[in-house]
């Protein structure tokens, strides 16, 4: 029963203990005070951050600019990994990236090339591990198909449906890919391969989003709504700010192929 009494006595003291009231600086918990108060007011503090931070955004009038939700990954690691939600959708802009690196260029070199994927019978292989690819002049790439002279017509098929307006011609084992002069036709076709993949990428941002709500929602019977509508707005910001970074680089991609 004392050691009860002490532990009530120092409950401000135990609310200190979470991150949330750490940053007032206030005084430790004593260390005689059991484990489960203990736990039971980390828990209580846990709802007061997340219903101080609903209040706040409802708090906001019509028409005014609204408070960005920002919630500790750790305060609802038990709910979904806030961390790891981040970067699959990080990892659908750096894919977007890549594909406008490599695919989307107006400078042709033998590296655009390289990762066009081959269909055979022995499975897919990206070009560069069929062919030995080499540029002769600014207007010619040759791929030289010798190590695996059965893939010559699946090389030049994937080539040639590769959207990158080319018109490969087989001589023998050899593909000669003729490099088509920069006409504004040719920038103007990039430019909508350019809209169609960011479009694609934004599909797949909003599956990566719909598959962490969706995951949030199990948990509508374990802890409050405001906790659930807290960790989706969360998502939905993340998501917010990958699509923007997707417009952002199609942006940028735009004006450089079009001039």
């Amino acid at each position: 029963m004392a050691v009860a009494l002490r532990c009530f006595r120092h409950l401000p003291s135990l609310l200190c203990r979470s991150s949330f009231a750490m940053r007032w600086g206030l005084p430790q918990a004593p260390a005689a005070c059991p484990a489960l108060l203990l736990h039971g007011c980390r828990q209580s503090v846990h709802q007061m951050q997340l219903t101080r931070q609903l209040a706040t955004k409802k708090a906001k009038g019509k028409g005014q600019s609204q408070a960005r939700v920002n919630i500790s990954a750790a305060l609802v690691e038990d709910i979904i990994n806030l961390e790891e939600t981040n970067e699959d959708m990080q990892a659908v802009v750096e894919a977007l990236k890549e594909d406008f690196s490599r695919n989307l260029s107006v400078r042709t070199s033998p590296g655009v090339l390289d990762h066009i994927i081959v269909v055979t019978k022995d499975g897919k292989f990206p070009l560069n591990q069929l062919g030995q690819i080499s540029q002769k002049s600014p207007q010619l790439i040759i791929v030289n198909m010798t190590n695996f002279p059965e893939s010559t017509a699946a090389a030049t098929k994937a080539i040639r449906e590769s959207g990158m307006n080319l018109n490969p011609e087989v001589d023998g084992t050899l593909i000669r890919v003729p490099i088509p002069k920069v006409t504004r036709e040719h920038r103007e076709s990039l430019a909508k391969l350019a809209k169609q993949s960011t479009n694609k990428s934004k599909e797949a941002l909003r599956k990566v989003r719909s598959k962490s709500i969706n995951q949030v929602k199990k948990f509508k019977s374990k802890v409050s709504e405001d906790t659930i509508w807290l960790v989706e707005k969360q998502i939905q910001q993340m998501a917010d700010s990958a699509a923007a970074e997707m417009d952002k680089l199609l942006a940028a991609k735009t004006k450089e192929l079009l001039g």
